[in-house]
């Protein structure tokens, strides 16, 4: 008996070792054309192996990568597509430059300073005073979800100047807040005996 560890190492191995010797084989035809129809015959196996391939698109090149690839790209036949090279297939991707911004209050996100800047250069009038109260208003929300604690609205209004640099100060009577249990989500209540008695799943 021969042990898979003593054979020869698959390329793929989610196809298995009979696609693998189908190739084996398929490289040792010397006519050409009993080359491309064995390789076809293979793409079809490969195609049934695995048919929710087709969902994906290209997935007939993504199949003929494949087999070039098991076959170590030594598999010389009529592509119908554009294969992947060789050199390519170890090639590293460009690295991603990690994003960063220099945000004041993480809390708040980016977003919301992005409003403030906005707010900042809104003409005077009630739009702007309104748009004010809502970013103070969502400042106050981001502010407790991630402090879980309580928060004074001076608080908030300091911070809106810090983050505007200046540009919007208001006092605590001059924008209207909501108060912290509007904020935080009251706890659900266990319903009363006299709603679990008139409970329409009673005695299911």
């Amino acid at each position: 008996m021969e042990y898979n560890t003593k054979l020869k190492r698959l390329s793929l191995p989610e196809y298995g070792r009979n696609i693998h010797n189908m190739v084996d084989f398929c490289l040792t035809l010397t006519d050409r054309e009993e080359r491309n129809r064995c390789a076809n015959a293979i793409i079809s196996i490969m195609g049934n192996l695995f048919p929710h391939l087709r969902e994906v698109n290209d997935y007939k090149r993504m199949l003929w990568d494949h087999l070039a690839i098991i076959a170590d790209f030594k598999l010389d036949v009529d592509y119908p597509y554009e294969i992947i090279r060789k050199e390519q297939l170890h090639k590293r991707p460009p690295k991603i430059p990690y994003y960063s911004s220099a945000i004041i209050y993480r809390h708040y996100g980016e977003i919301l300073e992005t409003m403030i800047y906005k707010a900042s250069e809104m003409e005077e009038g009630e739009a702007k005073e309104e748009f004010i109260r809502l970013i103070a208003n969502q400042m106050k929300r981001s502010y407790v979800a991630w402090n879980k604690d309580t928060v004074d609205n001076r608080k908030i209004l300091k911070d809106l100047a810090d983050i505007s640099e200046g540009r919007i100060v208001r006092q605590d009577n001059m924008v209207k807040l909501i108060d912290l249990p509007d904020v935080i989500e009251p706890p659900q209540r266990n319903m009363s005996k006299k709603n679990k008695k008139n409970h329409p799943r009673k005695g299911l």
